[in-house]
């Protein structure tokens, strides 16, 4: 795997933070960072070139949805992912786990993979590891993730030991079909569900196998947030120094510098896109709904602090009036701010971090809120 390598560049004193710098074959990614969701091909609102500008270094895609439709296949035959959306940086795809989980009853676990009918048709479909590979390989994905069985909260802990181990068997599987000398990464998943020894348990079971990083999943399934970062302090640590480290589907900002601090390096999630269609905005103090009535008239940015195209050209007001009257650039400036300054929190922690400051930029983070609370 000479194209993909980790470099641990600095270490915070006062927490786990950790500041690296991720090589790929199509590109460097500075660590931590946030990835924007690109779920279908494409980051919804968004132009590739406008994803560049704001900082974006890497986006995801998904196995499930863009197997079901456009197809894999033709992907491949039209270049690949990244020609197919024009991307020119690195791309991560998820192995289709988590959509599959949140099929619910139209889902079936067995030990050969995961049954299910299609939320486009009905088609009836086998999700199996090879078939997660074969996909993300035709997507010719920088880091490609072993297919898994995301676990819900709460579960019993017989379910949790049987899927725990059946996603070990499958992580093995992942790695067994993997080409050699296979120009995508493969990462592997931690499960475990929220009890400590089944976590410590799928790690172990992942590092016999040996992986190119590792993520901590399972986690914003439902749990509480202190549950949540308990998980992340107890299962980071665990894995190697050496590999980059990733916690799947989080989250808020506020998830983003607690995850640093804990020792994560990558990040992902709807949030940031999904909340700016529905009017929320992200700033340094806070969110704020562009809906309500008191921005109605007020002629100032989303966030004075914030040097986005979004803050330094438009109103609330306006912005407010465009959310309210359905138009779709209401939902294109809306992502543009919040995905900057997802970016922007990401680019400040690695400062941070390089410069040995990191705890008072993550007591700043906090003193903006509690001040305009």
């Amino acid at each position: 795997m000479s194209q993909f390598h980790y470099a641990l560049l600095h270490k915070d004193v006062d927490s786990q933070a950790r500041r690296g710098r991720i090589t790929t074959r199509r590109g460097v990614i500075d660590t931590p960072v946030f990835m924007p969701v690109g779920t279908q091909g494409t980051v919804k609102g968004m132009l590739p070139e406008t994803l560049k500008e704001i900082g974006a270094q890497i986006i995801l895609g998904n196995t499930y949805h863009l197997y079901l439709r456009p197809g894999h296949k033709l992907i491949e035959q039209l270049g690949g992912l990244h020609e197919f959306m024009q991307w020119d940086r690195p791309i991560l795809t998820d192995s289709g786990g988590f959509q599959v989980f949140s099929l619910g009853d139209i889902r079936k676990i067995t030990e050969d993979g995961a049954a299910f009918q299609s939320h486009l048709d009905g088609s009836k479909h086998l999700l199996t590891p090879e078939l997660s590979i074969e996909i993300q390989l035709a997507l010719d994905s920088d880091i490609i993730m072993v297919f898994d069985e995301c676990i819900p909260h709460p579960a019993e802990r017989d379910y949790i030991i049987d899927s725990t181990n059946r996603s070990a068997r499958w992580a093995k599987r992942c790695r067994q079909v993997l080409p050699a000398g296979s120009s995508s990464a493969l990462f592997g998943i931690v499960q475990g569900g929220m009890e400590l020894d089944l976590r410590k348990q799928s790690v172990e079971q992942l590092l016999e196998i040996g992986f190119e990083g590792y993520a901590l999943g399972g986690l914003s399934v439902g749990e509480e947030t202190a549950l949540m970062y308990d998980m992340m302090e107890y299962g980071l640590p665990l894995l190697p120094e050496d590999h980059p480290r990733y916690v799947m589907g989080v989250g808020t900002p506020e998830n983003l510098i607690e995850g640093i601090a804990r020792g994560c390096d990558m990040f992902d999630c709807v949030m940031p896109t999904r909340n700016a269609r529905n009017g929320v905005l992200f700033t340094s103090f806070g969110k704020i709904s562009i809906k309500q009535a008191r921005y109605c008239e007020d002629a100032g940015p989303i966030d004075p602090q914030c040097q986005c195209y979004v803050c330094r050209n438009y109103s609330r007001a306006y912005l407010r009036h465009l959310y309210m009257s359905g138009e779709i650039l209401a939902s294109v400036l809306n992502t543009q701010h919040n995905l900057y300054y997802y970016q922007q929190l990401m680019a400040g922690a690695r400062m941070a971090i390089e410069e040995g400051r990191f705890s008072a930029y993550r007591s700043e983070f906090y003193r903006q809120r509690e001040a305009a609370s």
